[in-house]
């Protein structure tokens, strides 16, 4: 399952590739093998970046709701808690996520969104600009695996977020809707 969506940020025109496909070799992706059959998600930017001006992060959220938490953000947890809001920052920097939980029922939605920061290059602020985003997941029922198909989301989802990012990480802003939206096909 693929999703392709065009954007501009800071005069670079590119576009994020994102596929969504079962886990068949969890040894090679250093999941446990009880991974097998949960998605793979790998979001790639093309072409890619050339410096500064285009570093960019991902900030994704993850649904607890089944758990009564709802979204909250999700990081990388061998790095412990974070001071900001990107799991992935750099230049072209690609979103991987391969989720999976040893459990009868397992539900897991991501909302993930390409960000830019706010400010001149090289006096930028502790601002997360949302470029674009799009969700993604699965429902797991015993045996049964169903892969959520990746979709676009409006800049409505990012900014349902905010109130949370906002509290989270109170040394960050987070404009309300996407940063120069993505480009008309």
């Amino acid at each position: 399952m693929t999703l392709a969506l065009p954007f501009r940020w800071a005069g670079f025109e590119g576009e994020v590739q994102v596929e969504i496909r079962e886990n068949d070799d969890p040894a090679a992706l250093g999941c446990q093998d009880f991974a097998r059959g949960f998605p793979v998600c790998r979001a790639t930017i093309t072409p890619p970046s050339t410096g500064y001006s285009d570093m960019l992060g991902w900030i994704q959220l993850v649904d607890d709701s089944w758990h009564g938490n709802g979204f909250h953000a999700d990081g990388f947890e061998p790095l412990g808690d974070l001071s900001h809001p990107f799991g992935f920052y750099g230049v072209s920097p690609t979103l991987f996520d391969a989720p999976h939980a040893d459990a009868e029922i397992f539900d897991f939605l991501a909302h993930s969104f390409l960000c830019g920061l706010g400010g001149e290059l090289l006096e930028f602020r502790h601002e997360a600009r949302a470029v674009l985003g799009f969700s993604w997941g699965c429902k797991k029922r015993g045996p049964q695996i169903e892969l959520l198909r990746p979709e676009a989301l409006a800049p409505e989802a990012w900014d349902g977020h905010r109130g949370y990012l906002d509290s989270r990480f109170p040394g960050w802003t987070f404009p309300p809707g996407y940063f120069q939206h993505p480009l008309e096909r």
